[in-house]
């Protein structure tokens, strides 16, 4: 048995664990962690950029990668704290973006301004319970290489964004949407599909 799950299994452990690398009643990392943990755990690809005023809430204990050549810029919020965070090359993760994991991102991928992208819901089935006391439930969100989304969007937990698909600003995504597509509105649906055979982008 690995260390980690060793403390995964030990509740004491894990409050202490915790303790020392969250600060109370904060979602973010102490400093040290991000100074002098993070770095070794975490995979940055060759030319990839982090802006100064983007806001790196990232844990050793779930995967952070960033691609080559990929940027996430400034005012940007990333969060691993549930599930890994994955973004592939020469992706851009636009200004005041709000990721949080389990979330995967492909090559080529442009994330306009102002999207959320959240794996993460809180339960709230119990009334006699806030909502932010409830057990968090996490699901996979996956956006496919050059993918292009408009800003303001929001991507729901669990949904799948298929390769070269493009989502309208503005839009709120609750299912997948496949390949080639094109999806607007709230809730967004597809309005058009790419045909390869005519090599057309045909409204549906």
């Amino acid at each position: 048995m690995g260390i980690g799950t060793y403390i995964k299994n030990n509740p004491t452990l894990k409050r202490i664990s915790l303790w020392a690398m969250i600060p109370a009643h904060e979602q973010r990392p102490r400093r040290w962690i991000s100074w002098f943990i993070n770095p070794f755990f975490h995979r940055r690809g060759r030319g990839s950029i982090i802006r100064r005023h983007a806001r790196l809430d990232v844990f050793p204990y779930q995967e952070f990668e960033l691609g080559r050549y990929s940027v996430i810029e400034d005012f940007a919020t990333i969060n691993n704290g549930v599930g890994p965070v994955r973004i592939g090359d020469e992706t851009i993760v636009g200004i005041g973006n709000v990721i949080i994991g389990p979330v995967t991102i492909g090559h080529h991928v442009m994330l306009a301004q102002h999207i959320v992208v959240s794996g993460l819901n809180h339960g709230y089935q119990d009334v006699l319970v806030p909502p932010s006391k409830q057990e968090v439930i996490c699901k996979q969100i996956t956006i496919d290489d050059s993918v292009w989304i408009g800003a303001n969007s929001v991507i729901t937990a669990g949904v799948t964004v298929g390769k070269h698909s493009i989502i309208g600003a503005g839009s709120v995504v609750t299912r997948d949407v496949p390949a080639y597509a094109v999806a607007v509105g709230n809730p967004a649906r597809v309005v058009k599909q790419y045909d390869h055979q005519t090599k057309t982008w045909k409204k549906i």
